[in-house]
Formats: C-alpha cells, structure tokens, sequence
C-alpha cells in the first residue's frame, strides 16, 4: 500500500538522484524545474493523504463495510445538541434503524440523557474529540491525546462504555494522529459517502445525492445538527429499503469492537 512512508522513500531517492546529477553534470534550469516540481507534487500528495481519510495515507481508517450483504450503515458526527438530536433519535426509532454518533466531548454537558438514550436506543457512540478545534489536527501529540482522552472520560462518566471507535474531526490525519489512534488503540472511522448536508440547499437535494451511487456496504456521514439531514432523513431510510438495502450499525458492518 502506498501511504507517507512510502511516499518519502521514494521522494527521498528521487531527490538524491537530482542532487547528484547536479554535482556531476551542473546545475540547469531544467534541473531546478524538475526538483521544484518534486517538492510540489510531494506537498499536494501529503495535503491529499490528509484530507481524503479513505486514501489511508497516513493511517488505516475503516470507510466501507465487505459483508457479501446488501448493508449500509448511517453515522452523525458533531452531537449532541438539544435542538437537533432528539429529532433524529425520533425518527431512527420510528424507523428502527441503529446508527453511530460520533460526539463531542463538549456538548455532552447538559446533553447526558440524550446519550443516555442513544444507548438505550441501540445506537453506537463513538469519540470526535473533545473540543472538536479547527486546528485539531495540528496540535502536539500530546494534546491531541489529551484531547481524546477527555472525550473518553465524558462519554465513559455518562455510560458506563469506553469508545473504541475514533472519527478525526474534519476527516483530517497526519502523522501525528496516526500516533494518537495507535496510541489510543482506537479504530478510525472514516467514510465512503460524504453527504456534505451542512452546506445542502435543500432536503429534496441532499435526498437525491444520498442516495445517488449508493452502495452495499456504505458508511454515510450525516451531522446530526443538520436541518434538511432531519428533512430527509426519513425518506431517505424509506428510499433505501425500497432499493432492498438493510441498516446496521457501523461496527456490525465493519465487524469491529465498538467499546473496551
């Protein structure tokens, strides 16, 4: 598999070959052109490998199901939030379909007997962080831990279950939280449908594209705070089974541990 430690190898042995035609034959301006292009090329493969979690650059996360079976898993990151999760609670039971939430730390102040209920509910409850920062990703390693650990002990006070499920806030990995999910002994959970339904114009619109090129053993990203993901949400389940798809929870259909 071709991931960050096998890109600087190969990038290494690359530049050592310009480096050394340099000293032997002299610097040209093709020589400088083509050592500019490595560096660049090696910078947007590693801003690639960070943003794409399923290209597994820097660590394995886990994005689609292989059961044989006509099975999708719904997940919602962000949660929870008073205005918005009891409404998708509601209609997942209506519905009696499991899914995952992926929370934050932070909110679950306040918010403990909606987690409480997910868990009840058969739902699976998995670690986002705990402050969910826009720089997560680029804090020490140890505060990136300390982070996580801070989620575990707030999700663990609430009930009772120490997560071993992790999502990167924003998707977003790099070395050094490839270390922490090692360190941690967490799975990363990733996805293959990205919904983007933060940003969706509409319900009927974010339908459409949900539903578009699904296929068996999907893992959908939903936020639980999104008002036409609770639009749709129903119709959506409703549209699913129709094209003989069956809902199961994340770690069913990845076949993982969800809890220590």
């Amino acid at each position: 598999m071709f991931n960050h430690v096998s890109a600087r190898i190969v990038f290494a042995l690359l530049l050592a070959v310009f480096v050394f035609t340099c000293w032997k034959y002299g610097i040209t301006r093709w020589q400088i052109s083509a050592i500019g292009m490595l560096l660049v090329s090696y910078v947007v493969l590693l801003v690639y490998g960070s943003y794409f979690i399923q290209s597994n650059f820097f660590v394995k996360s886990l994005c689609k199901g292989d059961t044989g079976k006509k099975q999708i898993a719904i997940t919602f990151d962000d949660g929870p939030m008073k205005d918005f999760t009891p409404k998708v609670l509601d209609i997942l039971k209506t519905e009696k379909v499991p899914a995952a939430f992926f929370l934050i730390g932070r909110n679950i102040q306040g918010n403990e007997e909606l987690v409480k209920r997910m868990i009840a509910e058969g739902h699976v409850i998995g670690n986002h962080s705990f402050e969910h920062g826009f720089w997560f990703s680029l804090q020490s390693k140890s505060k990136m831990i300390s982070d996580a650990e801070k989620c575990d002990t707030a999700i663990k006070e609430v009930t009772g279950l120490q997560p071993k499920l992790f999502r990167p806030p924003y998707g977003v990995t790099n070395p050094m939280v490839a270390q922490l999910i090692k360190q941690r002994n967490y799975h990363s959970i990733g996805w293959s449908v990205r919904t983007y339904d933060t940003n969706a114009k509409s319900a009927e619109g974010l339908l459409q594209k949900t539903l578009k090129n699904l296929c068996a053993g999907d893992v959908i990203l939903f936020h639980d705070w999104g008002q036409h993901t609770i639009g749709m949400l129903s119709e959506f389940i409703s549209q699913a089974r129709k094209r003989g798809f069956e809902f199961v929870r994340v770690d069913e259909l990845l076949n993982i541990k969800a809890y220590y």
